[in-house]
């Protein structure tokens, strides 16, 4: 009896010191000298975190300021550009249409540049709103005749449209030495403010960009309200707003108690070359308060990386853990090497094991769709990538690998291959005279007009550059090309597209035809000069008309071009 009891005492006892158990008590010895040692880190932590917090929103507040000076810097160097050309154009005209082409697009805090002459009068600018606009009164543009330096105003609202911004002017006495004209333009408050988007969604964190009247420039997303109202008028900016615009140092700080009982520092950094400054204030109790529930949320992160090894070391055993993640091991293998068929048997694994064999399993399915998912997506970006936005057409691409098609397979059948080259009259007086918009509305009415005619002909239609288009079509000869050349005509012409700056004051396109029968002696690009060759004598018969060339072979094998009609 003493034997079985004995063994049935060790049975229990191996049951309760089993691996789980063992496990989990290894676990605990090897977590709770990392816990503590967490703790006493994460209590430093707290000391230098308060301590760096002022000094860490100081940097990113001179940070901001240097990036505010790079956006003035940009514009400033836009300006000087632009006066120099003005100086060295040589007329209003000339200089008036660089400048109106030369606003770049990667500039989004320039909203228009202008010229305006020494009367101070808008001669020309990017929105011609602003033409006539006399300015001889604005102190930034008295400023800028007579100091002949960059300047960069106060707030302001821009008259037209009574917008907030501010302008920035540079003579072109600077260049010249002769004080005739003024270059400005005027600044985009609101990308002022996305500069300042670090500075923004912070607890107990103010900051605003002042002018030298101390009115609110730009401020976070957050503070947006702010921009346009005296510094004055903000309880928590008021205290420094007379001793930061009236210092001569280019920064500096101070420490108060706020009349809401916080003790709040606050910095401010004059940006280089203007009188703005950019003022930044930080309630530091705010500021401790978010560091203390950082570390609350480490402590409890903590806990649960701690409760997490103790569950999965009672879990654990090592016949139903090494086991199944051997097996789990190789199948990720296998999916690794790109076998994706690889699946989980999952009624070869224990229950604890089955969710994260469907997890596999699902991701193994998933990687196969994606794969083919990809593979569609590559077939469409390779259609995409020869389709014209605008027009809806092919593009020159798209042309070309058209072009190499069908002159292999009108080569290999004998058969005839015509090209239309088409262009639109005086298209750049046209952009001149409406702008690029109903430049890009009528491109897109012509490219709906030739799709419809490609169709009807069994042609290809694409936009071969700018205003040029282009019409393949197979198993055409010349006079049928040029029947359908009449037609694109035509069709241009039906569609009443005003144009007030061509002799027929609408649309018209002149069109260039050749057709050849493809053979050795001959290459794709003859076919497109030819064609090319056509337009060209087209525009010199007078436009709105269509003119045919051939191409023949001559003794030697030679392609040359000729007049066919």
């Amino acid at each position: 009896m003493s034997n079985v009891s004995f063994n049935r005492k060790r049975a229990k006892l191996k049951q309760v010191l089993g691996i789980r158990a063992r496990l989990a008590l290894l676990a605990v010895i090897l977590v709770t000298p990392l816990m503590f040692e967490r703790i006493r880190s994460l209590e430093d932590t707290r000391t230098r975190q308060i301590a760096q917090a002022t000094a860490e929103f100081t940097t990113v507040a001179r940070h901001s300021a240097d990036a505010q000076r790079e956006v003035i810097s940009s514009v400033e160097t836009i300006l000087k550009s632009e006066a120099f050309i003005r100086a060295s154009a040589g007329g209003i005209s000339k200089s008036c249409d660089v400048l109106r082409a030369s606003l770049p697009s990667n500039l989004p805090w320039i909203r228009t540049l202008l010229i305006a002459g020494q009367d101070g009068r808008i001669q020309c600018a990017t929105n011609n709103m602003y033409v006539g606009l006399d300015l001889s009164d604005r102190p930034y543009f008295q400023q800028a005749q007579e100091t002949g330096r960059f300047v960069l105003s106060d707030f302001i609202l821009s008259r037209p449209v009574l917008t907030p911004t501010v302008m920035a002017v540079y003579p072109v006495s600077a260049f010249s030495g002769v004080a005739d004209a003024v270059v400005l333009a005027t600044v985009n408050l609101d990308w002022m403010s996305k500069v300042m988007s670090n500075l923004g969604g912070r607890a107990g964190i103010t900051a605003v960009l002042v002018d030298s009247t101390g009115t609110v420039l730009a401020a976070p997303a957050d503070q947006h309200s702010a921009i346009g109202r005296p510094l004055d008028n903000m309880p928590l900016m008021s205290a420094i707003a007379d001793k930061a615009l009236r210092s001569d140092q280019d920064e500096g700080s101070l420490s108060f108690l706020a009349a809401d009982g916080s003790r709040r520092a606050v910095s401010y950094i004059r940006i280089a070359g203007t009188n703005a400054r950019l003022i930044a204030s930080i309630d530091e109790d705010k500021v401790s308060a978010a560091v203390s529930r950082d570390i609350r949320t480490a402590y409890l992160q903590l806990a649960f990386v701690v409760v997490f090894v103790l569950l999965g070391a009672l879990i654990a055993a090592e016949k139903l853990v090494i086991k199944p993640i051997r097996m789990l091991a190789d199948m990720a293998k296998r999916l690794g090497e790109g076998d994706l068929s690889a699946r989980a048997a999952r009624n070869r694994l224990p229950a604890e094991f089955v969710p994260l064999a469907r997890a596999f399993n699902a991701m193994a399915a998933q990687l196969s769709q994606r794969e083919r998912e990809l593979m569609a997506s590559n077939d469409r970006l390779t259609v995409m990538a020869s389709i014209d936005m605008l027009s809806g057409l092919a593009n020159r691409r798209g042309f070309q690998s058209r072009l190499d098609f069908e002159w292999m397979r009108a080569q290999q059948y004998g058969s005839d291959l015509a090209l239309l080259m088409i262009d639109v009259d005086h298209f750049k007086l046209f952009n001149d005279t409406y702008g690029h918009l109903e430049g890009d509305s009528c491109l897109t009415r012509l490219g709906e007009s030739l799709s419809g005619i490609a169709a009807d002909t069994m042609g290809f239609a694409a936009r071969y550059g700018g205003e040029e288009f282009c019409l393949l079509l197979p198993n055409t000869d010349v006079a049928r090309a040029v029947e359908i050349g009449e037609q694109a005509r035509a069709a241009v012409l039906k569609l009443g597209l005003p144009h007030i700056t061509s002799d027929h004051m609408i649309v018209t396109v002149s069109i260039g035809v050749a057709a050849t029968k493809p053979n050795e002696s001959l290459r794709p690009g003859d076919l497109i000069e030819a064609a090319d060759a056509a337009l060209y004598a087209a525009k010199h018969r007078g436009r709105n008309n269509v003119v045919e060339h051939g191409i023949t072979v001559i003794d030697n094998g030679a392609a040359e071009m000729m007049m066919a009609g």
